[in-house]
């Protein structure tokens, strides 16, 4: 149980930050805070943005005497983010687990145009490319501090700091607020792996799955076997295995709207989320400002994927 819940704070996570303005502190009271707050960006908006994001990049690099290709090449089905919880049967039923989704992104990757370009360039154009892009060696290093005191950084400049700034305003305060609202887990996560309400739920989907045949102690433990199936089936038997995946994967799906794994797993992270806004809570609203302030921008830049 303990290794289940460290995958649900560690490695995906149920939501990235508290999206309601109410929290049940455990003993079935609510506390409702009257402030209006803003509203995480769902995994579509933050897409979009995204891809608003790449078409602003290749604008300004066209504008500089370079080719740049946008990274489009998931559909909004195969782009959709599979997290602890996945409660979606129709999507499991239909891509499992996204294993071939995983493989098509490899192969996107593998073969990107942008990087073959830049290596056919000159030695002298390909600094150029670099520094078109996001300013090269002399560009600008951003620093945030994370929630737990550690720091991280990255370098902006170029075309990259273009499209961000077009898009959110300053750079250097996205940068900042985005590491904070999506670190804050680091501060809960030991509390929320022993939290009861969701051990329970936990429990109560791996009971639901065993009556279907398939004894997982959790969803992190059902994928985990899935991908060592398909790896010992290998690519001769690829279909066997992505068939074996989508029915495990529609099994975990269906328990988990069962036992409503996924309203309790994130009343329960909320609920954490929120005792932590006192420290945070002005941080993660600059967020989520910044957030729709750039998705409302990105509708006028591109269409939703199809």
């Amino acid at each position: 149980m303990r290794r289940a819940l460290v995958s649900l704070c560690a490695v995906v996570g149920v939501v990235a930050a508290v999206t309601t303005g109410c929290a049940d502190g455990g003993d079935g009271r609510t506390q409702q805070d009257p402030r209006p707050r803003p509203r995480a960006l769902t995994w579509q908006q933050e897409l979009r943005v995204a891809d608003a994001q790449q078409r602003l990049t290749k604008q300004c690099m066209n504008r500089r005497g370079f080719t740049y290709w946008e990274d489009r090449g998931l559909t909004l089905q195969e782009s959709r983010p599979v997290r602890y919880v996945q409660d979606d049967v129709a999507w499991a039923r239909t891509y499992g687990y996204g294993g071939r989704i995983e493989a098509k992104s490899l192969r996107l990757r593998e073969r990107n145009p942008n990087g073959t370009y830049r290596q056919n360039l000159s030695p002298s154009r390909r600094i150029a490319f670099d520094t078109a892009l996001d300013g090269g060696d002399s560009a600008r290093m951003l620093t945030a501090t994370l929630p737990d005191g550690g720091e991280t950084r990255k370098r902006v400049g170029g075309c990259t700091e273009e499209a961000e700034r077009a898009l959110y305003g300053d750079p250097a305060e996205w940068y900042r607020t985005d590491k904070i609202a999506t670190g804050l887990n680091a501060l809960y996560g030991k509390e929320l792996m022993r939290d009861r309400h969701l051990t329970e739920a936990v429990q109560a989907w791996s009971r639901c799955m065993k009556r279907a045949g398939r004894p997982y102690e959790d969803p992190q433990a059902a994928r985990e076997a899935v991908r060592a199936n398909t790896g010992r089936l290998g690519a001769a038997h690829a279909d066997e295995a992505f068939t074996a995946e989508r029915k495990t994967a529609v099994a975990d799906a269906t328990c988990a709207r069962e036992t409503s794994l996924r309203a309790v797993a994130t009343a329960r992270e909320t609920y954490y989320l929120d005792r932590l806004r006192d420290r945070f809570g002005r941080d993660i609203d600059t967020y989520r400002h910044l957030g729709q302030r750039a998705y409302d921008r990105a509708v006028r830049i591109v269409p939703e994927r199809g």
